[in-house]
């Protein structure tokens, strides 16, 4: 979890056991697939038997599975199913979905749809073209700075949030934040890094609610890199507009 997420430790009370939870939730998302006791306690900066007595509830719910044999914890199923629903009825993913088959035949690359969630930019769909590779990557999360999606998205969100952005991208940034910041804002498309060209799709509120990017090869030239941000942003605007009918 990054420093960013910190919490003071054994937040006490209801509403501190919510988030405790959440946060042993959030370590097992972030860490290898299974993880010890002490390693979950000492990393959250709870108590050993706070964060077993935790880890035990999140078990009995799903949301938490314990390897019978190395007694290692890893998120449970119950977070699939939730995590399925959620998507299923996101807003954003029916109005953009009658694009995505047609982008990916007309551009003759993959396209993705990314959405911004605290620091981190969240890939929620795919369609893949040839250009995959042999490894698919389907669901992707990395800090938001690290790809044109998650950068176009975080540098329109508030200050608070871009703060949170910049604090988890580990590497820096190249120059000044706010200047580059400003930039990003301002751009119609970003393709910065260079693997990647993304559009953000607004809501009725003019509020950026997704990214929809493209796949793009190393060296682009500019004539490509403006054809796919001319079919991104119509498709982007007519999502868009069915947001707007909701």
């Amino acid at each position: 979890m990054s420093e960013s997420r910190a919490e003071p430790p054994e937040v006490r009370g209801t509403l501190g056991t919510v988030r405790n939870a959440v946060r042993l939730l959030d370590l097992l998302a972030d860490g290898p697939a299974y993880q010890q006791l002490t390693d979950l306690a000492e990393r959250s900066g709870l108590s050993v038997p706070t964060a077993h007595r935790l880890l035990r509830s999140l078990v009995l719910a799903d949301l938490v599975e314990q390897n019978p044999r190395s007694s290692r914890y890893s998120l449970g199923p119950e977070v699939t199913r939730l995590s399925q629903r959620y998507l299923g009825r996101l807003p954003i993913l029916g109005a953009l979905s009658p694009y995505l088959v047609s982008l990916r035949d007309t551009l003759q690359t993959t396209i993705h749809v990314a959405v911004l969630v605290r620091e981190s930019v969240v890939y929620v769909d795919r369609i893949d073209a040839g250009d995959g590779g042999p490894y698919r990557d389907s669901h992707r999360v990395t800090d938001a700075l690290s790809t044109s999606a998650g950068r176009i998205l975080a540098a329109r969100s508030g200050d608070d949030l871009w703060r949170q952005c910049l604090a988890a991208h580990a590497p820096g940034l190249d120059g000044d934040p706010d200047e580059m910041r400003a930039t990003w804002a301002a751009a119609p498309f970003l393709a910065d890094p260079h693997d990647e060209l993304a559009v953000v799709v607004h809501d009725a509120t003019e509020g950026p609610v997704a990214a929809l990017a493209a796949t793009v090869p190393q060296g682009a030239g500019t004539e490509r890199l403006d054809e796919v941000a001319k079919h991104l942003t119509r498709a982007a605007a007519a999502a868009g507009r069915t947001l707007g009918h909701a």
